[in-house]
């Protein structure tokens, strides 16, 4: 596949193009140069909302003309005016140091490289599950770290501590359960997330609060 304008590229959206364009990439050759680019491909992550490292592994295979599987395109529905007035907005976002922006970039590459860690012997007998478990017994090769085996958990897969409880977003989450919950939140470094419990009414009534406030909800229902 050639890629010849920004629409070409698979998960790129018109306001990524903007946001491409404030760390100084204005063409496709530009984008295709800093793809190639790790210390480039950070940046990309941290500057692009809604793109993440596998996005970009996309477009590097797209730039090297491999064929990358398009979804079926759905029927076109006719908007109504209604839906058509309902402008898009951004979500929040939080202010964040340079030191943690780039924490977060780093570990999201890293969250993209981690494998998926399954427990002993899964393959084996459906009744485990894949659930994570410490591997046991003095004849586990898992245990052992032998070739060959499961990736076992080790500290070395871990991200940055300096951003290891922050949301993707780089907000700090807080779980709240009534609209009293949202007093004393700092919308420039915290957003809420609504408990599970918390019924459709009282959620509604939460969520038009915190737009009053600034604040963003993490789960929000509409």
């Amino acid at each position: 596949m050639t890629v010849k304008t920004f629409a070409d590229l698979t998960g790129l959206k018109d306001e990524n193009v903007e946001e491409l364009k404030t760390i100084g990439i204005n063409t496709v050759e530009e984008l295709q140069a800093a793809v190639n680019d790790d210390d480039k491909v950070k940046e990309i992550v941290k500057a692009l909302s809604g793109v993440g490292p596998k996005t970009v592994d996309k477009w590097r295979e797209q730039f090297a003309g491999e064929a990358v599987a398009e979804k079926p395109k759905k029927a076109v529905e006719v908007v109504e005016e209604e839906e058509a007035e309902k402008a898009y907005s951004v979500k929040a976002k939080p202010e964040l140091a340079d030191e943690t922006a780039d924490a977060l970039a780093k570990r999201a590459v890293i969250s993209g490289r981690r494998p998926a860690f399954k427990r002993q012997e899964w393959f084996r007998y459906s009744k485990l599950g894949e659930s994570w478990r410490r591997p046991k017994g003095i004849h586990s090769k898992m245990k052992r770290c032998l070739k060959r085996r499961a990736p076992a958990v080790d500290i070395g897969f871990r991200g940055p501590a300096s951003v290891r409880n922050l949301h993707p977003s780089g907000f700090e989450e807080v779980l709240i359960q009534n609209i009293d919950g949202l007093e004393g939140i700092d919308p420039k470094s915290q957003a809420v997330r609504i408990g599970g419990t918390v019924g459709t009414k009282k959620r509604l009534a939460i969520q038009a609060r915190a737009d009053e406030l600034g604040i963003r909800v993490l789960n929000r229902m509409v």
